[in-house]
């Protein structure tokens, strides 16, 4: 299904264990492998460009060995520029069916209060992406926020984010991850047509169902929206079901990017898949603020069809 990845790398500890997960993608056959050098390190001095480029080339060839010896077919690309931009850039000219990437990156900091690579990537692109994630680390930086919000501090230091990182074991949610699969839907035609494709996914033990009602002003219609959604998801689980799937379906009430990522953690799932019409978020209003809520909010790794 996902037989061409590009696969976006900014070298951070973070990022190179993502690229452990890649072997785990159903029916991978070629990987392009991305790295942009950000155009600030260049304005800012720290190296000179073309000292920047070899040292990516080299780091690069390394990568490109290690996923040969799992027999992918592998290209490697350094370009210059703003990463967002050059990898939705990238994925236009290469016409890949994935791009993965990780929801943080050295940018650690500024990105979780002011967005990232990844979320304009979500935004914008046109491709289907895999947003990984790492428990150790989200775990860690969400309790220093914690700890300086309550503490009054501000902002953590990027050093003190980093510091206690430094051997970690890098826990991964890359084994068997297309195993157990949460999909919430709104019932639009997007939607259905997101199922298709995740029915072409080989190998999923099971799919869990979900529908967020996030309307009704009484008791009645809430009532009303509860069981309406409950019959559509019960026609979908017996579709799913008919094709040899292992199919189970809630319905919650409240915010949908919050009840996603609840249902995510209360079923341990191994992945989120959410649906988008695939021309830029900023077309698709509602559905695109919860996708990027539940990556920006969540815990576990994204699949964001463009349908």
């Amino acid at each position: 299904m996902f037989e061409r990845v590009l696969y976006a790398t900014d070298f951070s500890q973070y990022a190179q264990k993502i690229m452990d997960c890649l072997g785990e993608i159903p029916g991978i056959k070629e990987i392009i492998v991305l790295h942009v050098i950000d155009t600030k390190r260049i304005a800012y001095g720290e190296e000179n460009e073309s000292v920047l480029i070899k040292k990516a080339e080299l780091v690069l060839q390394e990568q490109k060995k290690r996923l040969e010896s799992i027999g992918k077919t592998v290209k490697t690309e350094v370009k210059v520029g703003i990463p967002s931009r050059e990898i939705l850039r990238t994925a236009d000219e290469e016409s890949p069916s994935l791009v993965v990437m990780g929801a943080r990156g050295m940018g650690l900091i500024k990105d979780i209060l002011i967005g990232s690579v990844s979320s304009d990537v979500l935004r914008y692109g046109r491709t289907n992406l895999l947003i990984m994630r790492h428990k150790v680390f989200e775990q860690y930086v969400r309790e220093a926020f914690e700890k300086y919000d309550c503490m009054c501090l501000g902002v953590p230091p990027v050093d003190l984010i980093t510091r206690d990182l430094k051997g970690a074991v890098f826990e991964k949610y890359c084994d068997r991850i297309f195993s157990k699969v949460l999909y919430p839907t709104d019932f639009s035609k997007s939607a259905e047509q997101t199922i298709s494709i995740l029915n072409q996914i080989p190998n999923m033990d099971k799919i869990i169902l979900m529908h967020a009602v996030d309307k009704g002003e009484t008791k009645e219609e809430l009532d009303t929206f509860v069981k309406e959604a409950g019959k559509k998801l019960k026609g979908i689980q017996k579709h799913l079901t008919d094709a040899g799937l292992n199919v189970e379906y809630h319905v919650h009430i409240g915010n949908p990017a919050h009840e996603i990522n609840k249902v995510a953690e209360e079923e341990e799932v191994s992945l989120i898949a959410i649906g988008t019409r695939g021309k830029g978020l900023i077309e698709e209003i509602r559905l695109g603020s919860t996708a990027e809520n539940v990556v920006r909010y969540g815990k576990r790794p994204v699949l964001v069809l463009r349908t």
